[in-house]
């Protein structure tokens, strides 16, 4: 037993340290002898434990050892006469004796384990590397021997062992310097068996797991950090289906049932007679493992036929093809919730949450190596664009904390290295998860709403976030108003409405002011927008045919934003006309000059089809309606969409996003006939007739319905629905696997045809997702910043008032310094952005908040001084009014008004400096003087001689005033207690220091 223990320890001691080993000297040949002859020496010596491996008796009574002995001395009498440099000598005939006992199911784990070690012990002392002979079958035969390990299992912890033992050499084999030389099978089959092993340990110690895991991240780690290397080849081919899933075809059977039995040891179990070469020795299945690996989530997918070209690609030295087929099984990880029945609305998680966070953690690591490198792949970029976004979408409403901080973690690295590939995604991920969850309304718990906050905060501190939102998504009249809601959001959320101040507030108003901050870095650097000046709104324009020439050049799009925002504000006012009364809004918007004064089908089409915030039950009405005008819109609203290649279900889909299908029968028929004539006019390869696509377009909405709705109690089978469907091809039947695949889709992703109740934001169903994925290959490219202030004045004027109000009500109720701090640096960058845009009103209300602070309770004056000195809120603001007036002076108007006052109050406490007094009394004797001479100017005075004074320099603002501080009247007082003396002395330094400010 203490064997086993200082093997665990070696095991996990050795992958820790297995970087800085291969960093190691070269040995010379002496050094590398004596380290193999103690190898097989340690081999042997554990193998002569077992009377099994001693002497043979044959038949002819000779005496003969067992060949794995015999292989193992036949090595120990060569290694010291071989004469040749080791890169010279074939690997093969020092490592297969050690293989051989790896292989072989007649050894125990601590043989097998042993010599393990000895192999890792090899690849560790680059003695092998690409120019070593035969190389290439070398590192091929180690990968095999090591993955198809058999052994007996005496005891769980010397199984335990070898499982660490087989992590340890498969990690060094992507580590090592020979690791080039792998193909894209092995590589994958290496993943394939440590993340068996990290199933697996979920029954076993905390050791192995942790080891497990950890290999398993350094593994991806290792392979994805060289995709920044790799070039756009043909080895990009994959289309998902290639030889890792058939290697592992087999992994569900082993996972899904409890009565899979393997062979005892045996990491090469037999799954319908078909070998496979990746399993892992378990008689039982862990809980998690058969909840992941389900005929749906293997990496598999069973009976497809493999491209040649992709088997081909296979073999050939790993690169993308490899990495594809990680990612995509990565990806299916995380689809577990329709697997094990979970409802994505009720917002539960009723499994371990241990698996999608196990995944995400890979998935983050991947992308952070790889990074912008993605785009470069088209096979990878796709699946980040559709597959692992949706389940980022899902897995971000989790109940758990950790699960949507590393969902989140993952979209900020995305948006980081791929966000022009990535626009409707982000626009989604925002509007149906951060901005629902971060509010409570919306049924969020408090850690949700704290966990969305922080990734929405995250995301305000990048520099260019918020003029990326404004410039693609509230600046496009097909997308939300992203911008303005996460404005409004945090500002809210800073509130502290009936509740003390909490670490929420603060986290908020953390991302207003970064906000803010980054505006004011940015002053300077842009132009001052325009917009109003580049639109003629006194006739017609096609808003939904604006053009940008140049996305990349800030002269081409600026005007075209800013053109698009003034289109998309006109036509949010037009929406809300047209809800409350589609025949006055369609008045309004001819009115307006957004539709021609003489309404033509195409245009009204194009208003329904591209202007968000219309209501669709509205939009469905209208289009069913019966009159000719109104069918002719349905038509043209028809042909804005493009079913090339898309299945019915798919089109059907995607077309009924777009509207509520009406209630009556007749509009219900108006409609999809419409549809039917749009999908076969592109779709005439498997259709007859547009009357099919009627009659299957029918009944997939009667499947439907018949499948979805709790009320129907017996449900439409798969016969009865391809029998209801016979001979309606013009007289012949539709292929049954075509009928076949509609009808899983449609019990699979329901069609819904009725807007879902109970939530602010919309949620993100199948239906609404396929929408989101044909309309980002429509929609213009995302706008990337250019860190210039460029759209921050149109920003600015939307977020100027919330900001001051938010940040006014927290300083209002903060009881600490640093949260004064934090308010204090949020005023002065508002009063920089304000003036240097003129924004003279804006900077009046800051000033004026301000004020308030500086104003204490009526109270005698030598308590009025005390409370001063002692209210560092009063100070602070007094300190920040008075940095605002000396900065931005001349763009303050009416705020003047309260800044006097403040003055007025501080000279009748006596707190201004002494040399305020004596500017008052020069420059009232010098306006004296000059009065006087202004009334004796005919007559000379002989008893005076004419003063000649130097012209005084203007101490600053308070001297620009101080003639009124003048006739203040001086109160009697009495003599200061110390506690009012050192009140009154904090009270002028404050004062001092406000008053240096202003020279």
């Amino acid at each position: 037993m203490g064997h086993i223990k200082m093997q665990m320890q070696t095991g996990l001691n050795a992958i820790e340290d297995q970087s800085e080993q291969c960093g190691a000297g070269y040995p010379n040949k002496t050094t590398i002898a004596c380290m193999i002859n103690a190898e097989i020496g340690a081999v042997l010596a554990v193998m002569r434990r077992n009377v099994r491996w001693g002497v043979h008796y044959m038949s002819d009574d000779d005496q003969s050892e067992h060949f794995l002995v015999q292989s193992l001395k036949a090595l120990r009498r060569q290694i010291f006469s071989w004469q040749n440099q080791w890169h010279t000598i074939n690997p093969m005939l020092y490592l297969q004796p050690f293989l051989d006992v790896i292989q072989s199911d007649e050894t125990g784990a601590p043989i097998t384990g042993v010599a393990l070690s000895s192999v890792y012990k090899i690849l560790t002392l680059d003695m092998i590397d690409q120019k070593t002979v035969n190389v290439v079958d070398t590192m091929h035969l180690v990968v095999d021997a090591v993955t198809s390990c058999r052994f007996e299992v005496t005891d769980p912890g010397s199984e335990e062992v070898v499982l660490m033992k087989i992590l340890q050499v498969l990690l060094a084999c992507v580590k090592s310097k020979a690791s080039v030389v792998l193909c894209n099978q092995h590589i994958c089959t290496i993943v394939n068996t440590c993340f068996r092993i990290v199933h697996q340990a979920g029954t076993k110690g905390e050791l192995l797991q942790r080891i497990a895991r950890y290999t398993m991240h350094e593994l991806v780690r290792c392979i994805f950090s060289h995709l920044q290397d790799m070039d756009n080849t043909k080895r990009d081919l994959i289309n998902g289906s290639t030889s890792i899933k058939q290697e592992a075809s087999g992994l569900n059977n082993v996972h899904a049932s409890e009565s899979s039995q393997l062979e005892n040891g045996n990491l090469n179990p037999i799954y319908d007679d078909q070998p496979l070469s990746t399993g892992i020795a378990s008689s039982t299945a862990s809980v998690v493992t058969e909840t992941v690996m389900d005929g749906n989530t293997a990496i598999a997918i069973s009976g497809k036929e493999t491209d040649p070209h992709e088997l081909l690609a296979m073999t050939e030295p790993y690169g993308v093809p490899c990495m594809v087929e990680i990612f995509h099984f990565l990806c299916s990880l995380l689809n577990v919730v329709e697997h094990v029945g979970i409802n994505p609305r009720s917002n539960t998680i009723a499994y371990d949450e241990d698996v999608p966070l196990f995944a995400l953690t890979l998935i983050n690591s991947a992308i952070e190596l790889g990074g912008p490198s993605f785009r470069r792949h088209p096979r990878l970029l796709s699946l980040i664009q559709d597959e692992l976004f949706q389940n980022l979408m899902q897995f971000g409403l989790s109940t758990s904390p950790l699960v949507l901080s590393m969902v989140c973690s993952i979209v900020l690295n995305l948006y980081h290295h791929l966000r022009t590939e990535l626009k409707l995604q982000l626009e989604a991920f925002f509007s149906c998860v951060i901005l629902r969850l971060a509010q409570s309304k919306y049924g969020a718990s408090y850690q949700q709403q704290e966990a969305a906050m922080e990734a929405l905060v995250d995301f305000c501190r990048q520099k260019t976030f918020m003029v990326e939102m404004y410039a693609n998504f509230d600046c496009d009249i097909t997308c939300s108003n992203v911008f303005e809601e996460v404005a409004n959001l945090l500002s809210r959320s800073a509130f502290p409405v009936n509740n003390p101040l909490s670490s929420m507030h603060i986290l908020a108003l953390d991302g207003l002011i970064a906000v803010m901050q980054g505006m004011a870095e940015r002053i300077g650097t842009g132009s001052v927008s325009s917009e109003h000046s580049l639109l003629n709104f006194e006739e017609y324009t096609p808003f939904w045919m604006e053009k940008c020439e140049n996305f990349d050049d800030p002269k081409d799009w600026i005007p075209f934003v800013c053109r698009r925002k003034c289109f998309k504000r006109r036509l949010m006012v037009g929406a809300d006309h047209f809800n409350r009364d589609v025949k006055k809004g369609l008045e309004f918007l001819q009115v307006t000059h957004l539709l021609p004064d003489k309404l033509d089908p195409q245009s009204v089409a194009c208003f329904l089809r591209y202007t968000v915030g219309l209501d669709k039950n509205l939009i469905g009405d209208f289009l069913g309606n019966h009159d000719e005008f109104c069918v002719e819109v349905l038509h043209e609203f028809a042909r804005t969409f493009d079913f090339q290649d898309m299945t019915l279900d798919t089109a059907l889909r995607l077309f009924l996003e777009s509207f509520r299908l009406p209630g009556e029968s007749q509009k219900i028929h108006r409609v999809l006939e419409a549809f039917s004539e749009r999908y076969y006019e592109q779709s005439q390869h498997i259709l007859a007739n547009k009357d099919a696509a009627l009659v299957l377009s029918y009944s997939i909405i009667m499947l439907n319905t018949d499948h979805h709705n709790v009320q129907v109690k017996k449900k439409m089978t798969e016969g009865d629905f391809i029998r209801n469907n016979r001979h309606i091809n013009g007289g012949n039947d539709l292929p049954q696997e075509f009928l076949s695949e509609i009808y899983h889709s449609i019990c699979k992703n329901e069609i819904r045809t009725t807007p879902e109740p109970g939530f602010g934001f919309p949620e993100m169903t199948p239906s609404r997702w396929i929408s989101l994925m044909y309309k980002s290959k429509k929609t213009t490219p995302f706008i990337v910043s250019d860190s210039r202030a460029h759209l921050d004045y149109d920003m600015f004027v939307i977020l100027s008032g919330p900001t001051i109000a938010a940040i006014s009500v927290v300083f209002d109720n903060a009881e600490n310094e640093e949260v004064y701090q934090i308010c204090f640096d949020g005023f002065l960058a508002l009063a920089k952005i304000s003036a240097f845009y003129h924004l003279e009103n804006v900077l009046n209300d800051l000033v004026v908040c301000l004020c308030k602070f500086t104003i204490l309770d009526p109270l005698p004056v030598d308590e009025s001084v005390l409370a001063f000195g002692e209210d560092t809120k009063a100070k602070m603001a007094t300190e920040t009014v008075f940095t605002i007036a000396n900065n931005y002076g001349d763009y303050i108007c009416t705020g003047w008004r309260n800044i006097l006052d403040c003055i007025l109050r501080f000279h009748k406490l006596g707190l201004l400096p002494t040399r305020l007094a004596s500017d008052v009394v020069d420059e009232l004797d010098i306006s004296t003087e000059n009065g006087r001479e202004k009334h004796n100017s005919s007559s000379f005075s002989l008893s005076r001689p004419p003063s000649i004074s130097t012209p005084k320099r203007s101490s600053g603002l308070m001297s620009r005033f101080s003639q009124f501080l003048y006739f203040g009247t001086e109160e009697p007082r009495s003599i200061p207690t110390e506690e009012q003396l050192v009140a009154h002395q904090q009270a002028m330094q404050t004062i001092q220091k406000s008053c240096e400010s202003t020279h």
